[in-house]
């Protein structure tokens, strides 16, 4: 067995492909390639998923990100809340908007914003808070939300790795993550658990008002045609894959349900390994295993190299924290200020997660990790 990768779209797209490729043809057939009613048909059956008044479609998840925090009205100089234990878009948008990215370290079990630390860093300057719903589950977003109140800070979740995963609350009631904040943004990317063939992207709210805004600043800041009253962007989902994704979408809890039964047989089999950490899963939240990652207390990158050489992909979900990358260093923090992010950027390694995986393949790749582990 050779060659495993860390995701199998083929054969995701193989389960579906008449369905598929019927939604495909219909489009070629309409010529309706931009805003096109697979884009509006997509948005309200995602709406009515999610239980959202507004889903509104994008071009990236990046962009999303982008339009909710111009949607708020933040002015350069204001603070944005986040973690530096991310893929750059959550800090790079707040950088392109001249806005000020503040970091604080994440929760060592579940790797997203540790609510702990959230009101030693909130000023008069703050007016947002992005928690990062990491690899598949949640973060506190009870707490977070408790904090945001108190301090009338907007939250925007960044759901782009979580889609379908639900929080659920003390009082027993759950909501699905991206709709608990004032925004929700998510990424369409091919290899997300909703995952269109290309680029793709939206926002959830259920503030009416907002809503609007949000539409007009994907739109060029345009509500009528040729009239312009916000300074927008140009942000659209394209119709092929609102189409696509509205196949994919009614396929989604089962898709989550096939990474959870890979998560818990990876974790049964390993879990008496005493150099790795398997991951855990907060009592606050599901966990739809986006990715499956581990923490290897030594040698990472050899175990990497060894199971590449058996031809087995893993990826490594960040290697460097982003207060340390080189477009966001400044003096403001330093190597050693958020020891956790730093920590796990040495120890992580995510294996092979997609729908399709096995308990062959899964047992091929246990064994060479235990060889490569020197177990």
């Amino acid at each position: 067995m050779q060659n495993i990768q860390m995701v199998d779209l083929h054969s995701q797209y193989a389960s579906l492909e008449p369905d598929i490729d019927r939604a495909i043809k219909e489009v070629l057939q309409s010529c309706q390639f931009i805003n096109g009613e697979a884009v509006k048909t997509f948005a309200e059956h995602l709406a009515n998923y999610l239980g959202v008044k507004h889903v509104i479609p994008c071009a990236n998840g990046t962009d999303a990100l982008q339009i909710a925090l111009m949607a708020l009205g933040l002015k350069p100089g204001d603070e944005v809340i986040t973690t530096p234990f991310t893929f750059v878009a959550t800090a790079e948008v707040i950088a392109l908007l001249q806005l000020k990215p503040v970091f604080i370290d994440v929760n060592p079990c579940t790797f997203t914003l540790n609510e702990y630390l959230l009101e030693q860093v909130i000023t008069e300057k703050t007016k947002a808070i992005i928690p990062v719903h990491l690899f598949g589950q949640a973060a506190n977003m009870e707490a977070i939300m408790r904090i945001a109140k108190a301090h009338e800070i907007s939250v925007i979740e960044d759901n782009a790795q979580a889609i379908g995963a639900d929080f659920l609350f003390k009082d027993g009631s759950s909501k699905k993550l991206g709709t608990i904040g004032r925004v929700g943004c998510t990424s369409f990317f091919p290899s997300k658990n909703l995952g269109g063939y290309g680029d793709g992207g939206a926002l959830f709210t259920d503030e009416d008002e907002l809503a609007v805004k949000i539409r007009m600043i994907a739109n060029h800041g345009s509500e009528k045609k040729y009239y312009h009253d916000e300074v927008g962007v140009n942000s659209r989902l394209d119709t092929l894959q609102a189409a696509i994704l509205n196949v994919k979408l009614a396929h989604l809890d089962n898709f989550n349900r096939a990474r959870q039964a890979a998560a818990s047989y990876y974790t049964n089999q390993m879990q008496s390994w005493r150099t790795i950490t398997t991951p855990k899963i907060a009592r606050y939240s599901t966990h739809v295993f986006h990715q499956y990652t581990i923490l290897i207390e030594e040698n990472r990158d050899a175990v990497q190299k060894t199971l590449m050489e058996a031809g087995i992909s893993t990826a490594v979900y960040y290697p460097v924290p982003l207060h340390l990358q080189k477009a966001y260093q400044n003096n403001r923090y330093q190597l050693g200020d958020f020891p956790v992010s730093e920590e796990l950027s040495k120890k992580v390694l995510s294996l092979p997660m997609h729908t399709a995986l096995t308990e062959d393949i899964q047992q091929f790749i246990i064994q060479h990790l235990e060889k490569a582990l020197l177990l």
